[in-house]
């Protein structure tokens, strides 16, 4: 007998997240093993309950989906994120991508899709609505930008906050995230800047513009 695919639902809606599970569970082989309606939520209970597949909403009050995406593969490695959302701006395509998520389907989709869906990260593969795989091509063919490092929408965030004097502990609670997050950004900004210390991530940045010259003070 085949074992059952076990997902876990997250959303700061409570409609709908009944509704997404409700359809999960009439879906022969899969049985929802938990529910959250935050990210950070989201992160302890999967710690603790083992799960094949968490279907993720990105933007919710008590914490984002990107970053318990990122928490969650790290803890719990053999777990596929499938995001599921309203949103589907460029920004949000990659930061979801880049943390790990095995996939980004609408909530608009048709049941049989997410279905398809969960059972398809679950086999290891990616999965991509046919609106955010459209989005990716347009911007794959943008005309390339000036060769030098970037940086994702939320390091530049939390290199923001760095620049106002922020600590670490006061970064995570702004951004209602882990300090082991935060550090964690700190290290891809620092390794894509070529840097080993704050202020000259912060002086670098402001000289190639990533940052804005405000961002210095509070």
């Amino acid at each position: 007998m085949t074992a059952e695919l076990r997902v876990f639902v997250v959303d700061d809606h409570p409609i709908v997240r009944a509704g997404i599970s409700a359809t999960l569970e009439d879906a022969a082989g899969i049985i929802v093993v938990g529910t959250a309606s935050s990210g950070p939520e989201a992160v302890a209970r999967v710690r603790a309950i083992p799960t094949d597949v968490v279907l993720m909403d990105l933007r919710m009050p008590g914490g984002d989906g990107v970053a318990a995406t990122a928490e969650i593969l790290a803890h719990c490695p053999d777990t596929r994120v499938l995001i599921l959302t309203t949103y589907e701006s460029d920004d949000a395509i990659l930061d979801a991508i880049e943390a790990g998520a095995a996939g980004y389907l609408l909530k608009a989709a048709p049941e049989e899709e997410i279905i398809a869906g969960v059972r398809a990260v679950a086999a290891g593969k990616t999965v991509l609505a046919p609106e955010i795989a459209a989005a990716l091509v347009s911007r794959m063919r943008q005309p390339a930008q000036p060769t030098g490092p970037t940086l994702t929408p939320r390091e530049r965030e939390v290199l923001a906050l760095v620049a106002q004097g922020r600590t670490n502990g006061q970064i995570a609670l702004g951004l209602h995230v882990s300090e082991a997050t935060v550090k964690t950004h700190l290290v891809r900004i620092f390794d894509k800047l070529g840097v080993g210390d704050r202020t000259r991530a912060v002086t670098l940045a402001l000289e190639l513009g990533l940052l804005r010259e405000s961002s210095e003070r509070p």
